[in-house]
């Protein structure tokens, strides 16, 4: 059964391969409307075995530019001949609860280009800048696409949440707006692998903030992994920096898989996210009472199947 589960999962996932836009936007769908199914935890556990993406994250204050930099980004990205998949987390609507921005409006791409996918999703009531299904969404694109970028909703401080689905997060600075210092007394500072001061075509201003970006970033002090964060100036509306910017992104991914860093980086990511879900939807009382997230799953069960598996196993002990 559970080899059958795997093969299941891994055809599901060849054909939203081979099944372009569409059949992406439907498996996406699916994320939503049946994320406890097993079929579905199936092929996101098959998605989570063959990643073939780099992913990341954009996280910044609100007006830093993060939608133009984005367009920046897969403009280039294409230019490489990469295939780009976007994630846009947007706030949302107190009436709908849907995205209220709509990303998509807002993110310059070819609509005919098949290499390119954006989904927007709700913010909802998380905190932290992320949807609750981003990490799954993540999953999922990260296994069809050359490179994923999630952009979050740009709350400002409480932004830290986007380490959960990035394997490099890029923090975004606007000149001349006071960020920097504001963000050096915040935990946000202690996240990013890249620093990006946006609309560098401004002037001094620009460099007066990557000025103090760097400071900010050297009061934090050393990082405990040894990686030293560059601090890079862009300007999205003509492409300067844009080119050093990814390949500054390519070198911490090479830097992530040399150190062994990066399997582990994505495992933590993915057992978080089935903690967070359980205690989502049982509270702390149930995941007590459950003892462990993997109570009871069978050896070599991926983590999406475990959180099915013990979804059902607390629902069986909350009810007797």
């Amino acid at each position: 059964m559970e080899a059958g589960s795997s093969a299941a999962g891994l055809r599901r996932l060849n054909a939203i391969r081979g099944g372009g836009k569409p059949a992406l936007a439907r498996a996406l769908a699916e994320l939503e409307s049946r994320a406890g199914r097993p079929e579905t935890a199936a092929l996101l556990d098959a998605a989570h075995e063959a990643p073939a993406a780099r992913v990341l994250g954009i996280t910044g204050p609100p007006g830093v530019g993060k939608s133009s930099l984005l367009s920046a980004l897969i403009r280039s990205y294409r230019d490489q001949g990469r295939s780009v998949g976007v994630i846009a987390v947007d706030p949302s609507s107190k009436r709908t609860k849907g995205a209220l921005l709509g990303d998509r409006t807002r993110i310059q791409t070819d609509p005919e280009d098949q290499g390119v996918f954006i989904r927007s999703m709700a913010a909802r009531d998380r905190l932290g800048g992320l949807a609750d299904l981003t990490i799954a969404a993540t999953v999922l694109m990260r296994a069809v696409f050359d490179v994923v970028l999630v952009e979050t909703v740009g709350v400002g401080q409480s932004e830290t949440d986007v380490e959960e689905v990035a394997d490099t997060v890029l923090f975004c600075v606007q000149p001349a707006s006071g960020d920097s210092l504001q963000f050096m007394k915040a935990g946000i500072m202690e996240i990013p692998d890249l620093a990006v001061v946006t609309k560098a075509d401004i002037g001094p201003a620009a460099e007066r903030a990557r000025t103090d970006v760097a400071t900010a970033l050297k009061a934090v002090g050393l990082r405990a992994d040894g990686w030293k964060v560059p601090v890079l100036k862009v300007a999205s509306a003509t492409g300067e920096g844009i080119g050093d910017l990814i390949a500054a992104a390519d070198r911490h991914h090479d830097w992530l898989i040399a150190e062994d860093r990066l399997a582990p980086r994505r495992a933590a990511q993915a057992e978080g996210w089935v903690a967070s879900s359980l205690k989502d939807r049982f509270g702390t009382e149930g995941l007590r009472r459950l003892g462990r997230a993997d109570a009871g799953a069978p050896a070599g069960q991926g983590p999406f199947r475990r959180l099915a598996a013990a979804a059902e196993e607390l629902t069986a002990r909350l009810d007797r």
